[in-house]
């Protein structure tokens, strides 16, 4: 696979009419759904249930709360693809409210260099298993596949975690169920669903995890350290972009020219801390790709915090 080009920054301003009708019907949505009192947090019942994703519909057959937000963020997402071409997803959980929401999860997405997150965790847990730390050579390639997405350092460590079996291993004790490995070699074209990929973001940057606080808080500074010109995608929907640890990946097809671009990570918006993957695939171009992901990051966030906003 060919190294990735580096993109230019590209942090699209938005069309704030369309972000502000969003917020309101958003607004609606949680204060019809039983959030409380304007601006409180989700009962802690609720929470609960939000974050598995089983809250049920109330006693009068009504669409439950995560029912709704589901439906207004699938709404936010095919508003921001209709002019364009492709297909997009997005996954966001807010871990301070612990409501959560996906849309267009339907779609099998190509990971690009966001594989490189999962390949990171496969590694650590093999050394953990082993009761060893990371050698210095394989802590260089981590930091160059990581930070820069350098491949060829991908494709060692790849080797290195036994390659697609490796991975799927991994990811089965990650709790990722719909993602395949790529084959013969061809690691970013593994396939997978934001909804997974907001799993392995739950791996990473929570405790309920099969990685060790030390392998979590490694991942966590790398991911923080991304390089600048890199610094796109979700940290779009930052209040403070310094806020964002991110992964990106960005392919050009051969077979069709068009762009698979993806982002995924933590970033913050008005105290709140998000997990955020937002995938997409046959775009025309690298810029309008990255704009249509930071797009729906904002429009994501913008949902889940909407009952800050109305503060």
């Amino acid at each position: 696979m060919a190294r990735h080009r580096t993109p230019r920054r590209s942090r699209p301003y938005l069309a704030l009419t369309a972000v502000l009708l969003t917020l309101g019907a958003v607004a609606a949505v949680a204060r019809q759904a039983g959030s409380g009192p304007e601006g409180s947090a989700v009962p802690t019942t609720a929470t609960a249930h939000h974050a598995s994703g089983k809250d049920q519909s109330d006693a009068k057959g009504e669409p439950s709360l995560q029912e709704r937000l589901n439906t207004v963020l699938a709404e936010a997402t095919n508003a921001a693809t209709a002019s364009g071409a492709g297909h997009a997803a997005v996954a966001i959980a807010d871990l301070t409210t612990g409501r959560s929401a996906t849309a267009g999860d339907g779609h099998a997405f190509a990971t690009a260099s966001i594989v490189k997150v999962g390949i990171l965790a496969a590694l650590l847990l093999t050394a953990q298993d082993a009761d060893r730390t990371l050698t210095d050579q394989e802590r260089q390639w981590a930091a160059m596949m990581i930070q820069v997405s350098d491949n060829a350092a991908a494709t060692a460590l790849w080797d290195a975690i036994g390659g697609a079996d490796g991975l799927a291993q991994a990811n089965r004790r990650l709790g990722l169920s719909e993602t395949t490995p790529g084959s013969d070699g061809l690691w970013g074209l593994t396939q997978t669903t934001a909804a997974d990929q907001l799993r392995l973001l739950r791996a990473v940057f929570t405790d309920n995890s099969p990685l060790s606080k030390a392998s979590r808080d490694y991942m966590q500074q790398l991911m923080d350290g991304i390089a600048a010109e890199q610094g796109w995608g979700i940290s779009a929907a930052a209040d403070d972009s310094a806020s964002t640890r991110l992964k990106n990946g960005w392919l050009s097809r051969s077979e069709t020219g068009l762009w698979v671009i993806n982002s995924i990570g933590t970033t913050e918006r008005d105290g709140n801390r998000f997990l955020v993957a937002v995938l997409s695939d046959d775009q025309p171009s690298q810029a309008a790709g990255i704009s249509l992901v930071e797009t729906i990051a904002v429009r994501a966030v913008a949902l889940l915090a909407a009952d800050l906003v109305e503060r």
